[in-house]
């Protein structure tokens, strides 16, 4: 930020401190940590503690952020209060969640417990109505669009590989079979990054959610199986599945899916994850490349995991599989990143 516009900021911020925000010294913007998007996050140093958002308007979704927020209000849904907005210029004034991840409280021992708790929280998302003007329509066009990440950022940009013609066929065969299984499930509102890092723990321990502004409506497994089968934490398959038939049987109880078995039910999570995780194998390369934000390589080995597992248990992802494995997993273990997490799944 340049020194204009952090004047500009700073002064922004001044006039918009609540009542109750006490300031005994000069303000000080303390930055934090960032996410995958352009936004940058300070932590002042009011009693109690705010958060000053910029998120340049040309670039981020800031009203989508706050039509989701007051949605999530209105719900029940833990999210940081919005205190102040300034569109025009990407302003931000938000509550403070704090610094605990959910990420940071998993343990074998609360594991049980945590996801309990997540997929609680997930449920009251779920039912929330759809509105067309807040959230857009997950449909076929959008989901591939994300699914053409990966040849561009992820197989051609980062590994440098070029996809011939009888791999092009294959991928555009799996990219339909996952499009089709996508669109096949009840639809209910999806967060679409509903992971570890975006779910807070808060003071009385509560679940806040953060960065939601590209919520859709869509798919009923799919932040599922983003919380599930996260590209940061990984669990064992027994213990995924166990959950996810859990959720299954609430999903039930409260009226959103209706005759769908057991085995369908996995199917469409499995491959709702194939197409998540084939679509963050370009995001993560992305941010890698065009962002700088290199860090998010060291992930890519999980991914990769959850992606080739997957492959080996659908005849419609057998030959996709097969040709990754000959085709890009001899670049992929070339990569200083790598490391192989297969057996850990």
């Amino acid at each position: 930020m340049n020194s204009a516009l952090s004047q500009d900021f700073a002064d922004w911020i001044l006039a918009y401190l609540p009542g109750d925000s006490k300031l005994a010294e000069p303000l000080h913007l303390s930055p934090l940590t960032g996410d995958a998007g352009f936004r940058s996050y300070y932590r002042l140093n009011t009693n109690p503690s705010l958060i000053a958002v910029h998120s340049p308007p040309s670039k981020e979704k800031n009203q989508a952020y706050v039509d989701i927020s007051l949605v999530f209000k209105t719900a029940g849904i833990r999210r940081p209060s919005l205190i102040a907005v300034d569109f025009s210029r990407g302003f931000l004034l938000l509550e403070d969640f704090g610094d605990t991840l959910f990420q940071s409280v998993l343990t074998d021992e609360t594991v049980a417990d945590r996801y309990e708790q997540a997929e609680s929280t997930l449920l009251s998302i779920q039912q929330l109505s759809a509105i067309p003007q807040v959230f857009e329509a997950y449909d076929a066009e959008l989901l591939s669009r994300e699914l053409d990440l990966f040849e561009q950022w992820f197989v051609k940009e980062l590994l440098g590989v070029r996809i011939d013609s009888a791999g092009q066929i294959i991928i555009d065969k799996l990219y339909s079979d996952l499009i089709c299984s996508a669109l096949e499930q009840p639809k209910v509102v999806v967060h679409r990054d509903y992971h570890s890092r975006n779910l807070m723990i808060l003071d009385d321990d509560s679940i806040g959610v953060i960065d939601f502004q590209d919520a859709v409506y869509g798919p009923i497994t799919y932040d599922l199986v983003s919380l599930l089968k996260d590209c940061y934490v990984r669990w064992p398959v027994k213990l995924i599945q166990e959950r996810v038939l859990n959720y299954k049987q609430r999903l039930e109880q409260l009226g959103l899916i209706d005759d769908v078995n057991d085995q369908a039910f996995l199917r469409w999570f499995d491959l709702m994850g194939l197409q998540r995780h084939i679509k963050v194998m370009g995001i993560f390369s992305r941010l890698a490349l065009r962002d700088r934000k290199v860090g998010y390589l060291n992930d890519l080995s999980l991914v990769v995991a959850y992606s080739l597992e997957i492959t080996t248990l659908y005849p419609e992802t057998h030959e996709f599989g097969y040709w990754f494995k000959q085709n890009i997993m001899p670049h992929v273990q070339k990569q200083s990143w790598y490391n192989d997490r297969s057996g850990q799944l």
